[in-house]
């Protein structure tokens, strides 16, 4: 049976209205030098000049990718911390058709190529892990304090954090794995606020039909800061006359504090406080007030949140995606130094060649999205439920291809690339659809759903590393890709049953229900109006 959506007043079918709005974009961009008279009418009535809205975005990017600089920087930093072990490679397993040849040139490690830690891969999955025993600690509670206190201060103070930890990392490595353990808890720990509290700012800043486009814009920082993380990760490694693989943490690590100067300069929590938003900007956001965050602090509706599916389905999302997600951010590297046997170098630019084809894909997705709900072609709830299919059923696919790539590492570097670019389209998926349903609460909402993918990421590495400890096989590999397989077919179907783009009734005020109980929601709609008037004119003067 074929889901039905209700567009324009008329009943179509999900496939049907999606394939022909798609074919209206291909045509429409075709004629879209000859502009007719809406066209024009929209283009007048845009903002004129650069928005504070679009600041918010650009730091937020860039919070993110200092963000995910830091997170991604020890996945890279340990392989040549702990050296490649042609024993560990070889000796440990039988030569049989599942162990990858090694080429001829790379037969015996020398002494000079060992690391500095004798860390086996059960350790290593241990360090990788400890990040996210943080992360999973603060996620709610960061999502909360934002929406009392702000996602400003939160967001920033994360970042920072997180940054000053990471150039602490190289003295507690040497200290002991113990220490370094603790060093990336606390990392956890700050950057488990950060994500939260972008939600509650983009809630606040965001009109529903810019999300989708806004929310990838801030979230393709995690595709620059793992790009980046990997590529020029691995570079730095390799200066070992300039301090090696150290260097990655304290030029990741500064990065972030710089960031925070500007941060703390040029951001406000809300619109109406902002000491230079344009009247235009501001009556942009006000008219769209019953979709947006109002500066008044929603008490958490527990019981409601527990019966409703479509959160439900959000936060299934967020586990079976960041289990998938994080097995492949923290897996890569490993993997094609480990079965392809690329060197360290090449490891890191080829593992953050997927990324930067995530990063392509979201933000072209993320213009054909916009473009289809600016112009009323299809429904916010059936962009969620086309990008969040695609991103999760995609994935999944390819990982049960690369069960079957064995040692061809340029079919397996296609298919992976194919499979983590695709994930890019859930961006504007499950996660913007906390603040589609609830902007009032969506630092909240993401934080319960960023606590349990941060508790499937915590997870990934440890499973992964018991797979593959002493045996780095492409049987194994198998196991470790069949995995989040399962999680994303499962979760993304639920999603694609429940999920709704509409306002829950839980998400508004307990005063402001009582007003809609006490006197209908007429008289409040009047006095939403004469407020909005009112403030228009005070602009004007």
């Amino acid at each position: 049976m074929v889901r039905k959506y209700s567009v324009g007043g008329d009943d179509v079918s999900q496939v049907s209205g999606i394939i022909s709005s798609l074919l209206d974009f291909g045509n429409t961009a075709a004629l879209q030098g000859v502009p007719d008279e809406e066209s024009e009418r929209k283009e007048d009535n845009k903002i004129k000049g650069w928005k504070c809205q679009s600041t918010v975005a650009l730091l937020g990017f860039f919070g993110i990718t200092v963000g995910y600089l830091v997170r991604v920087g020890l996945s890279i930093a340990i392989v040549a911390m702990v050296g490649r072990n042609t024993t560990n490679l070889h000796s440990s397993v039988n030569q049989t058709n599942d162990v990858c040849p090694l080429p001829p040139d790379k037969w015996g490690v020398p002494e000079s190529e060992m690391g500095d830690f004798d860390w086996d891969k059960s350790t290593q999955g241990m360090i990788l892990a400890s990040f996210f025993y943080g992360y999973l600690s603060t996620s709610l509670l960061g999502g909360r304090a934002a929406e009392l206190y702000g996602g400003r201060i939160i967001f920033g103070l994360g970042i920072v954090l997180t940054s000053v930890l990471a150039i602490a990392s190289p003295l507690c490595a040497y200290i002991s794995k113990e220490a370094l353990i603790a060093n990336r808890i606390l990392q956890g720990m700050s950057q488990g606020v950060i994500f939260p509290a972008i939600n509650t700012l983009m809630a606040t800043w965001t009109t529903p039909k810019e999300r989708s486009k806004t929310v990838t814009h801030i979230y393709i920082g995690i595709q620059a800061g793992t790009i980046t993380g990997m590529s020029l990760g691995g570079w730095l490694c390799n200066l070992k006359s300039y301090g090696g693989w150290s260097l990655v943490f304290y030029f990741f690590g500064g990065t972030g504090i710089l960031w925070g100067i500007a941060w703390f300069l040029l951001i406000h929590d809300r619109p109406e406080t902002h000491p230079r938003i344009s009247p235009e900007e501001l009556r942009h956001l006000q008219q769209c007030k019953a979709s947006v965050k109002s500066a008044e602090v929603v008490a958490i509706p527990w019981k409601a949140l527990m019966k409703s599916k479509a959160f439900l389905a959000i936060v299934l999302m967020y586990f079976s995606n960041g289990y998938g997600f994080y097995t492949l951010l923290t897996g890569l590297p490993t993997y094609f130094s480990d079965i392809q046997h690329f060197d360290l170098n090449q490891s890191g630019w080829t593992s953050a060649i997927p990324y930067l084809a995530m990063w392509a894909v979201s933000e072209f997705w993320a213009q054909v999205m916009n473009w289809l709900t600016v112009n009323d072609k299809i429904s916010i709830t059936q962009v969620r439920v086309l990008s969040n299919t695609v991103g999760s059923y995609g994935p999944a696919l390819c990982l049960v291809a690369m069960c079957f790539v064995g040692c061809n590492s340029t079919v397996a570097m296609v298919i992976i690339c194919l499979a983590v670019g695709l994930n890019g389209t859930c961006y504007a998926g499950y996660c913007s659809s906390t603040q589609d349903i609830a902007p009032n609460l969506a630092g909240t909402l993401l934080g319960l759903g960023n606590t349990l993918g941060g508790l499937s990421g915590s997870v990934a590495p440890m499973i992964m590393g018991a797979i593959t400890n002493t045996n780095q096989t492409v049987g194994a590999w198998r196991i470790v890709f069949i995995i989040p397989i399962c999680l994303w077919v499962a979760a993304s179907t639920f999603y694609f049953i429940f999920i709704t783009a509409e306002v829950q009734s839980w998400n508004e005020p307990t005063t402001k229900k009582k007003v809609k109980e006490e006197n209908g929601p007429d008289q409040d709609n009047t006095t939403d109006k004469l407020m909005n008037e009112a403030k228009s004119r005070s602009n004007i003067v």
